[in-house]
């Protein structure tokens, strides 16, 4: 099909933030039992695993000993500062571990490090809007890479579809997660920032950038942005909890992964794509499972709710959309690729909807992907949940898009595809339009339940002046509401602790 090229048309609506840099951490530090932390603390061994109350080696300035499984146990507040991060470091059932506002945690390379929240742990991680929390790779700017650490682990004891503390967490640590207490509590974690995580241990064994395993709905997300992420940037397994604010930038494979009878409300949402990055699996915007299987009576069904998402596709961001989307060879880093095991892909859809999910998305803009939304029956009941109405798709806007649906036949039939052209050819990969197009009226709704073009949007590339996202007027649902992130230019909740270069910023 022919090459639609793009005029793009962002606003940007405030300067790039780069966050509070830390130089320095305290060899003592008070916590909230009014005890002191001792640094290089007595650590005891059962098999391989190193179990400690206390979490600071090295003079203080290390988070864990190093050990592929540290166990923390205590109860500690670290001081602000910049820490260095060793090994795979669980918080443990009954431990608490509070991290202040503006504190840097860098990932160690050498142990893969990685920081693990355990059923019935405690996390606090209270960053603010002009002192975000970072945890970042320990590499020298501009020799950053996904995948240079491992990143952030969550979880909790609310239900999945595996059963009670049965369901490994993904990745290779050794938790298990899930339960029957859904307002579970695992901490907070707010204004956060999660950069270059997402090694891989063993080939589609990697950690994302933030993973939740059955969290529930008494943990506080907001305000969380996950940048280069090796494998996905947020993945959920189950579970019950609630986020908002959250940013996607450049990851790797999916952005926002729903699996396992994730229920929470996902609400104000950005995923920005690089045009060169993407996973050998495929990857897009949503991907929505409710197990590996797409066993539907596996319950609880996956039925999150997403509502106000902003995807900046790949198309968007290289203004050119081939919508094959091949990556090219070159890469972030002096056009060398990690050499991590990772590998480079194709792009395939904004919503990936599979396997008996019931994943609910309202109010969201998509631009620039190969297809819009794929409701895919190659394994479970998505199709028949979707005829059925059993989940809600509604007000969403596809824009420069090459085909805008797919139910996974084997012909390729749209006529809304980039050039405008309705198109049948038996031999693609098996995007219909058909069966979307026909049920539109009882699982999904564009406006006008049309396409809409990136022109009809009111947008301007951003490239040349920065990478917040924020439409100059208001793009209406047409129901006294708007589609999108953000309401326009004046809504901007990326300002102060979001940073969009972390390549080339000095920790």
């Amino acid at each position: 099909m022919e090459i639609k090229k793009f005029g793009w048309a962002f606003t940007v609506c405030a300067a790039i933030a780069t966050g509070s840099i830390m130089t320095a951490c305290s060899s003592d530090n008070n916590g909230d039992n009014g005890g002191t932390t001792i640094t290089d603390p007595v650590v005891t061994y059962n098999g391989t695993t190193a179990i400690s109350s206390g979490i600071l080696f090295n003079n203080g300035t290390e988070i864990g000993n190093g050990s592929q499984e540290f166990e923390f146990t205590g109860d500690v507040t670290l001081s602000q500062g910049t820490y260095l991060l060793k090994g795979w470091v669980y918080v443990a059932n009954g431990a608490k571990l509070r991290i202040p506002a503006g504190t840097i945690i860098k990932g160690d390379k050498q142990t893969k490090a990685a920081l693990i929240v355990e059923p019935g742990g405690y996390v606090e991680m209270k960053g603010t809007k002009n002192a975000p929390i970072v945890m970042t790779s320990e590499e020298a700017a501009g020799h950053r890479q996904p995948g240079d650490w491992g990143g952030l682990i969550i979880c909790g004891k609310a239900p999945n579809n595996y059963g009670t503390l049965n369901q490994q967490i993904e990745g290779g640590p050794r938790t298990k997660h899930g339960g029957t207490v859904a307002n579970d509590n695992s901490g907070i974690y707010q204004y956060v920032r999660v950069e270059f995580a997402g090694y891989p241990f063993s080939p589609n064994k990697e950690i994302n950038g933030i993973t939740f395993g059955s969290v529930g709905s008494g943990t506080t997300v907001d305000h969380l942005q996950v940048s280069y992420s090796s494998d996905d940037s947020f993945e959920w397994f189950g579970g019950t909890v609630n986020c908002t604010n959250l940013v996607a930038y450049k990851g790797w494979d999916d952005e926002f992964d729903t699996d396992n009878g994730f229920s929470g409300n996902v609400e104000y949402c950005l995923s920005i794509r690089d045009p060169k990055i993407a996973d050998i699996s495929k990857s897009n915007g949503f991907e929505s499972d409710n197990n590996a299987a797409g066993d539907a009576t596996a319950t609880p069904l996956t039925t999150a709710t997403f509502k106000h998402v902003t995807f900046i596709g790949p198309g968007a961001a290289k203004n050119n959309f081939d919508y094959t989307a091949n990556n090219t060879t070159d890469y972030i880093d002096a056009n060398h690729l990690n050499g991590n095991g990772a590998s480079l892909g194709l792009f395939q859809s904004a919503m990936q909807i599979r396997r008996s999910s019931k994943l609910n998305v309202e109010n969201t803009l998509a631009v620039g992907y190969p297809i819009g939304i794929i409701i895919d029956g190659a394994l479970g009941s998505t199709p028949a949940f979707a005829k059925a109405g059993e989940f809600t798709l509604k007000n969403i806007i596809f824009a420069g898009m090459g085909v805008v649906g797919s139910d996974g036949n084997n012909i390729y039939l749209d006529q809304y595809s980039a050039d405008g052209m309705n198109i049948t050819d038996a031999t693609k990969v098996s995007f219909s339009h058909e069966f979307f197009l026909n049920e539109a009226s009882t699982f999904t709704t564009s406006i006008n339940n049309k396409v809409m073009e990136e022109t009809a949007l009111g947008l301007t590339d951003p490239a040349s002046t920065g990478q917040n996202y924020c439409p100059a007027n208001l793009i209406s649902d047409g129901n006294n509401g708007y589609v999108g992130a953000f309401r326009d230019a004046s809504d901007n909740w990326l300002e102060g602790w979001t940073n969009f270069d972390p390549q080339n910023t000095v920790y």
